[in-house]
């Protein structure tokens, strides 16, 4: 039996694979809920109404669902180029820390505070993956080693921060940055609930990345790169070029996130802000197949997991790490997945 590169890979697969990835790793999850001494279907159930069963869960898994939008764009711009960015998270931070900083004291009104501070988070995110892409292009050194380091760096210099120059002085000794200013936060979607104009962003900002990679010179350049980068340097793609203005565009996403998260959600910065949305953004962009509009719906069913386990946790007993699990699991499925429809199996 040996592997064979599909010619052509048919749109029933593309829909298929993640569907079955998602279905394989909840079953996987299943014998671990089994093994708590709970029923995987009780279980589930009290999922999905933790998450979908009122109007205030809903609210709740669209608000986690906002910011892995974003760095679910991040990651599938990225990859899509073979630009391997695990610096989520830093991304993230540094985004969030900018717009806390310059939102603290900028003094103007909301209608041009808000624009200002979105393009700071996204200035700051796309200057972070800038030095490792530079260092890549020129050096030659992995870009999976310096984005993944960052990460702590960033988290450890934020909590420098906060605790120092940008401490809240009215946070009564925990550890949070200033706050933006009032006129600067996020109007709500829906009142009285956490749910903010940001989602609306977010599905926008999916739309902007999928005409930039379908209909631009730098979106077939972009996956020109992405699948065989002799080849588009032969046909005479600046590779330097296109790999740089990638990352611009990988980090500006990740750093939108975090502004986002800070104007909408939490006001300031604090290291325990984000439960991973940088590392779950590889996730959601892995299930999408790369695909800008299946991040969204990726997006949503990571956070409808993560929601849901807090209430199946308290139902069950089933410790809510399991979300965790799952969303792991998910990864390692859809890689077997995509290898399926990359390949098919020859006798």
């Amino acid at each position: 039996m040996r592997l064979e590169r599909r010619t052509y890979v048919p749109l029933y697969l593309l829909v298929i694979a993640p569907l079955a990835a998602i279905f394989t790793a909840l079953l996987l999850a299943a014998g671990l809920i089994a093994a708590a001494g709970v029923n995987p279907l009780t279980a589930y159930g009290e999922m999905l109404t933790g998450a979908l069963g009122s109007r205030l869960s809903i609210t709740e898994m669209l608000t986690r669902a906002t910011p892995l939008i974003f760095t679910g764009l991040a990651a599938a711009v990225a990859f899509r180029a073979r630009l391997w960015n695990i610096g989520g998270e830093g991304q993230f931070f540094v985004g969030a820390l900018i717009t806390a900083w310059i939102g603290h004291s900028l003094g103007v009104p909301g209608w041009i505070g808000i624009p200002i501070l979105m393009l700071a988070g996204m200035a700051a995110g796309a200057a972070l993956l800038a030095g490792p892409a530079y260092l890549r292009l020129r050096f030659g050194v992995d870009e999976v080693v310096t984005t993944l380091l960052l990460n702590f760096i960033v988290i450890l210099f934020v909590g420098l921060m906060i605790e120092g120059p940008m401490r809240d002085p009215m946070a009564f000794g925990w550890p949070s940055s200033v706050p933006v200013g009032g006129e600067y936060r996020l109007p709500d979607l829906i009142p009285r609930t956490r749910l903010h104009i940001g989602l609306l962003f977010a599905i926008a900002a999916a739309g902007v990345v999928w005409l930039i990679l379908a209909r631009t010179v730098f979106g077939a350049e972009t996956r020109a790169a992405g699948l065989n980068a002799g080849a588009a340097a032969f046909a005479g793609i600046s590779l330097p070029k296109t790999i740089m203005g990638v990352a611009l565009l990988s980090g500006a996403l990740a750093g939108l996130a975090g502004s986002v998260e800070v104007m909408g959600v939490t006001a300031g910065v604090t290291t325990t802000m984000s439960p991973g949305f940088g590392y779950a953004g590889i996730v959601v962009a892995m299930l999408a197949a790369l695909h800008p509009a299946g991040v969204v719906a990726a997006a949503v069913f990571v956070a409808t997991v993560f929601v849901g386990a807090d209430a199946m946790s308290r139902a069950t007993g089933v410790p809510s790490f399991i979300a965790d699990v799952i969303v792991a699991l998910c990864l390692l499925t859809m890689i077997v997945a995509l290898l399926f429809t990359t390949y098919r199996v020859r006798r």
